[in-house]
């Protein structure tokens, strides 16, 4: 191991590299030592690890965390963590023999809220999005006024990111002084209409009279009422008079038409959603150039429409919703660019994206703009770039495009922003962060986990620097940051003995074995990379010995998670497999009587005997070896 010249976090290392042809150079470790932080922060952390397979089917083993090609090559993107709506299955087992691809879920779910301390107060709406305020009057303050709404909107996408579907609908709405029931940022629902109630008002919006502004501003305020959304959708001729008015020469009837019909996209109800099809090919005409905020509206009534069913996407796939986004994505406006992520992350999200949706989008320039968004998410706008990454995250998944991405260069442009990212943390990062950094983390994980991805695998310490960086500011308050870093580094570890060298030397193993109490999902992937480091070799094994790590394996034999302890087994069979003296240690240490507990446990049996077996020989005898017996445990 090198010695250590310097503590603290080396900020020089994480400044972006020149790139030769679109990859990061390989090159030797640079001398430094990256300070792994106070004690009981999370520092590296790694998806599954890789080498010989522990336990039943479904348990992890080692290797990279997604699911293994057949012919056993780099494994796919992950899936999402257990317990998620949406989850396939844990960790993927590995084995000599991988088990068939699993097709990442066409919907990957975000990360399960954290515990206490409670998320922020939620804006004054019951909607995923709050309520947008007008313009300042004479006697506010304009820059105040925006920082106020990008402040509410990104406490709402926060809230939604945590707590909601991916998929979930979104509602943008006025606060108007003379809106009924709004005091002082109350959200109210109104009370449902009768059936007359609701024809008197739609026959006061189609009366050619001067009413007729202020019916249709009562009719949006009634909108908001599933009851009332139901009766005016039955109601022959309304759909039919608000598309009339929503296609008018009057900009102020065209605003309040589209505001009603953001209003049906919004129902829970797939029928009053679906009654506005017939809308569909006007939103679409209305991207070409009005307003950003008529833009902006049409763009998320069209992302409420398309999750509504395949025959919504297949009316407006021939639309043109393709060829229309592509050309909304150079817009300058902010709101126009994240509405525009928000419809585009709809459709990557749909079953048929891979066969019909992702195609259309490679033969526009909308990946590489995706990718410039992304990576100017801090210059640009965090909630645009946090839209985007989700596209790319679902494109990856997709296990279509991947190609096409790396080709380019998303793999060392997502690596720069990771370590940009980081930079940002120890200053003044802005709120809502932690969103952008889930999705980058993802995809530099599902990236390196390709077939394709060998050819321009990063070997850049910086990265693992940057890791830990992020893990010391995310762990107390935004624990599922763990998971990702770790699954990361499982990737990053599982093939490639740089960054297992890189972390030994950089002495952040330390910080690594202090998160294997913070969940169990972090400490069976805190064990997986500890196997992929052991997996290399005696040399390897020796410094896992000497830091040392037995000490801190103990307390886990004893957890009664059979999956942690089955993990933990996986990495005492390679440590005395490769380095023996590790196994005269441990006895030392009584670590056999917490095998001897595990002899009757069905599931750990097997491979607590034969560990059993190992440490029960004398120093150098052959049962160090790995005799038949020992590998049919541990395979």
């Amino acid at each position: 191991m090198r010695s250590p010249t310097q503590r603290g976090r080396p900020s020089s290392l994480l400044k972006p590299q020149q790139q030769d042809g679109g990859r990061c150079p390989s090159r030797a470790p640079a001398p430094g030592r990256a300070d792994p932080g106070p004690a009981g922060l999370g520092a590296g952390q790694a998806r599954g690890a890789r080498g010989l397979g522990l336990g039943p089917r479904g348990s992890p083993g080692c290797g990279r965390t997604p699911a293994a090609e057949p012919s056993g090559g780099r494994a796919g993107p992950r899936p999402p963590f257990p317990g998620l709506p949406g989850d396939a299955s844990v960790i993927r087992p590995a084995s000599a023999r991988p088990p068939p691809r699993r097709p990442a879920p066409p919907r990957p779910a975000p990360p399960r809220p954290p515990p206490p301390p409670p998320p922020p107060p939620p804006p004054p709406s019951a909607a995923m999005w709050g309520r947008r305020r007008r313009g300042v009057g004479p006697s506010g303050s304009g820059a105040e006024e925006l920082r106020a709404r990008r402040r509410e909107r990104e406490a709402a996408l926060r809230k939604a990111r945590r707590q909601e579907q991916l998929v979930s609908k979104r509602l943008l709405r006025e606060d108007t002084a003379a809106e009924e029931g709004g005091q002082d940022g109350a959200e109210i629902v109104p009370d449902p209409l009768s059936e007359d109630e609701v024809l008197e008002l739609l026959r006061g919006v189609q009366r050619a009279s001067e009413e007729r502004k202020r019916s249709l501003s009562r009719l949006r305020w009634a909108l908001q009422n599933k009851e009332t959304q139901q009766k005016f959708v039955r109601l022959d001729g309304s759909i039919r008079t608000l598309i009339g008015l929503f296609t008018s020469s009057l900009a102020d009837m065209q605003m309040e038409a589209a505001r009603c019909l953001h209003e049906l996209s919004h129902s829970s109800d797939p029928a009053v959603a679906e009654a506005c099809l017939p809308v569909t090919s006007y939103l679409l005409t209305y991207l070409s150039g009005h307003s950003v905020e008529f833009m902006e509206l049409c763009l998320y009534t069209l992302g409420n429409l398309v999750v509504e069913s395949e025959a919504v996407r297949k009316q407006l796939l021939p639309q043109g919703i393709i060829p229309v986004l592509a050309s909304c994505i150079q817009s300058p406006h902010e709101a126009v660019l994240e509405g525009l992520g928000y419809v585009l992350s709809q459709l990557l999200q749909a079953k048929e994206a891979p066969t019909e949706i992702i195609p259309l989008v490679l033969d526009t320039v909308l990946p590489q703009h995706m990718l410039r968004l992304v990576c100017s998410g801090l210059k640009a706008g965090i909630g645009t770039a946090v839209e985007f990454a989700w596209c790319l995250h679902y494109i990856i998944c997709s296990h279509t495009a991947n190609a096409a991405l790396l080709s380019l260069g998303a793999l060392p442009a997502l690596t720069s922003l990771l370590l940009d990212l980081a930079s940002e943390i120890p200053q003044d990062a802005p709120e809502g962060l932690e969103l952008l950094v889930c999705p980058v983390l993802r995809c530099l994980s599902n990236l390196l986990a390709e077939e394709t991805g060998c050819e321009v695998q990063i070997q850049d310490e910086r990265l693992l620097i940057a890791l830990f960086l992020i893990l010391q500011c995310f762990l107390q308050q935004h624990p599922f940051i763990v998971q990702e870093c770790l699954w990361l580094l499982n990737n990053l570890t599982a093939d490639e003995p740089f960054f297992c060298s890189t972390l030994l030397s950089l002495d952040l193993l330390p910080a690594l074995l202090q998160l294997l109490p913070c969940s169990q999902m972090a400490s069976v992937l805190v064990l997986t990379v500890l196997c992929n480091i052991a997996e290399k070799g005696p040399g390897y094994c020796q410094q896992l010995h000497q830091q040392p790590a037995l000490p801190l394996l103990l307390p886990t034999l004893t957890l009664p998670n059979p999956e942690v302890v089955g993990q933990c087994l996986e990495l005492l069979h390679l440590l005395f497999l490769h380095w023996p003296e590790a196994a005269a240690d441990f006895v030392r240490q009584g670590g056999h009587r917490a095998l001897e507990q595990h002899q009757s446990t069905p599931e750990l049996q097997e491979r607590a005997r034969a560990l059993l077996d190992m440490v029960g020989q004398p120093l150098g005898a052959s049962a160090f070896s790995p005799c038949h017996a020992t590998l049919s445990a541990f395979s």
